[in-house]
């Protein structure tokens, strides 16, 4: 077993130890990120709990009114601000599963000098305030979003970041080890 593995302060249930309710989420899951996440492993210790992540997520990161990849690079962003390296590597890969370049990944902590546009370089530093605290998005800096996103992609914008708030803080309090990821 590998040593990251020893270091998870909570078992990481493979599917044959996970509930029968929670397998079927497994499977799902490997067939379409072509591997079970680390986290749902950890998740699985708690009866429902992977399923009701799982159903938060979907819609959280699918295409919607802002476009997949760059909910993921956002989600990225955060994750890099919050020093999850197990969130960081599990956005890298869904950006580019969903259309993401690998230079846009790259550029992701140096947003204001990448290849971005100003509307998504709006997002990154939205997403950066609310890292600090969402009193920190003030009228300016909510006027500042709002030149770029209408309502509904800002509930969008703000959902994701603030979500990826919370999953490096479960991830890293609890030793997630990164998944290794398919080829």
């Amino acid at each position: 077993m590998s040593t990251d593995l020893l270091n998870a302060r909570v078992p990481l249930l493979e599917r044959e130890g996970a509930s029968a309710d929670t397998q079927p989420l497994y499977d799902k899951l490997l067939v379409e990120r072509g591997v079970v996440p680390n986290m749902f492993k950890a998740l699985s210790n708690v009866p429902g709990l992977p399923q009701g992540v799982a159903a938060f997520l979907k819609p959280l990161l699918s295409d919607g009114a802002l476009k997949g990849w760059y909910k993921e690079l956002i989600s990225t962003r955060v994750a890099s601000l919050n020093d999850c390296e197990y969130c960081v590597s599990a956005h890298r890969y869904s950006a580019l599963q969903k259309g993401a370049t690998a230079e846009q990944i790259a550029s992701v902590n140096s947003f204001e000098h990448g290849l971005f546009t100003e509307r998504e370089k709006a997002g990154f530093r939205y997403a950066d305030l609310l890292h600090q605290s969402g009193h920190a998005i003030d009228d300016a800096a909510f006027a500042a979003v709002s030149a770029h996103f209408n309502s509904t992609e800002i509930i969008e914008l703000t959902m994701v970041a603030a979500a990826f708030e919370m999953f490096p803080r479960f991830n890293t309090a609890l030793r997630i080890p990164v998944t290794k990821l398919p080829e």
